[in-house]
């Protein structure tokens, strides 16, 4: 695989995505944008992944350079690596608010529509296209 540096960009974000491509893996990134640091232990309780599954989600994270980890005694930490992770997670939340609230009004819209009459069984057998 070639450096990022002689990657195109996109190809970049994508595996940027791609590294946030698990609802464990967001769940993380939210807990440690709450705070300073957390320990491994304190995401082991948050999110109730056993430890090996917790491991290879923050790899992926620490691969991505998403997070950074700080071992003190026999206790590993971590946090965001830029604080723009948090404020990603943020355009993210407000995105999705928008684009649910814009579901709700069409199906609202839609509710004033007429009722239509039940499938034949001939349209049914052809998915509508009798």
């Amino acid at each position: 695989m070639l450096p990022d540096a002689s990657r195109p960009l996109y190809e970049v974000k994508a595996n940027l995505f791609k590294g946030l491509a698990h609802p464990l893996r967001v769940r993380v990134l939210e807990v440690l944008s709450t705070r300073p640091e957390t320990s491994v232990s304190e995401l082991l309780e948050v999110t109730g992944l056993e430890a090996s599954h917790l491991s290879q989600h923050l790899a992926v994270l620490r691969n991505n350079r998403l997070v950074t980890a700080d071992r003190r005694g026999n206790q590993v930490y971590y946090r965001l690596a830029y604080p723009q992770v948090a404020d990603l997670l943020r355009v993210a939340r407000t995105l999705l608010g928008d684009i649910l609230e814009t579901t709700e009004r069409q199906l609202v819209e839609r509710s004033g529509l007429p009722e239509l009459p039940p499938a034949t069984p001939a349209a049914e057998a052809t998915g509508g296209l009798a």
